[in-house]
């Protein structure tokens, strides 16, 4: 039998894919699962969302361990209020965002309280891993939470790509995480953690194991995806979003 589900969460639809997945492989329901966060960014044109409104898809094979595994999750933790900082009432083209409060009260408050509950609860410290990544619906936000845990910002750079690519929500952490196995080595531990607006937030610790240095070079790094790019100008960006329709 096969499922198929199709999740919200605003942007951390991607990690409760991984985190189901997980516990219907560790139930012993299933041997598999794809767990992919795929979105397209939407912003009122004008609006603050639009700069870094981005695109974008990362998707990661779960299974039971094996000798050929790349990684493993060791740990999880979540935190979920209930916080409206972000939303789209029904048949809106654009979703509407509080301004400031999706700062302190919602993105900080989230993922700081996913981050403490994990490593207090699993009794890792920020000195027992070797990479994080945090959401990055901006570049400032991650820094702003690096500064706060006190983590040094070598090992929040390998996964930063905001500043490349934008806010692609629900692929957002997952393509930083993607980023860092691109160079993470084995028994190095990282730190991810999504954020989705409404609010929640998903913290999970993985270790590197050794198939990852047969595996990784088997396709091309995502930086080099990143590096191959075309750039347009505004106009054909309004085209191919269909925000300039034809008469």
């Amino acid at each position: 039998s096969k499922l198929a589900a199709d999740l919200e969460f605003a942007c951390k639809a991607g990690t409760e894919a991984i985190l189901s997945i997980l516990g219907l492989i560790q139930g012993g329901q299933i041997e598999y699962g794809l767990a992919i966060g795929a979105d397209t960014a939407q912003g009122r044109p004008g609006d603050a969302l639009e700069y870094t409104a981005a695109s974008g898809a990362a998707a990661f094979l779960l299974g039971r361990m094996s000798d050929d595994a790349v990684a493993v999750i060791e740990a999880w933790s979540g935190y979920v209020t209930d916080t409206p900082d972000f939303w789209r009432r029904s048949l809106d083209r654009y979703p509407m965002h509080a301004a400031r409060f999706t700062g302190a009260p919602a993105y900080f408050k989230h993922i700081l309280g996913a981050v403490n509950s994990l490593l207090e609860s699993d009794g890792y410290s920020t000195s027992d891993v070797d990479y994080f990544v945090f959401h990055q619906p901006n570049v400032k936000f991650p820094l702003t939470v690096a500064k706060i845990l006190k983590i040094d910002r070598g090992k929040l750079a390998p996964g930063l790509l905001a500043d490349k690519i934008g806010n692609t929500y629900s692929a957002c952490s997952l393509l930083g995480l993607v980023s860092v196995l691109d160079q993470a080595q084995p028994d190095q531990r990282i730190l991810l953690a999504s954020y989705g607006s409404g609010a929640g937030s998903d913290a999970l610790i993985i270790r590197v194991l050794d198939g990852i240095l047969e595996k990784r070079d088997l396709a091309p790094k995502l930086r080099e995806f990143i590096e191959d790019k075309i750039y347009i100008d505004y106009s054909t960006y309004l085209r191919l979003r269909k925000e300039i329709l034809k008469g």
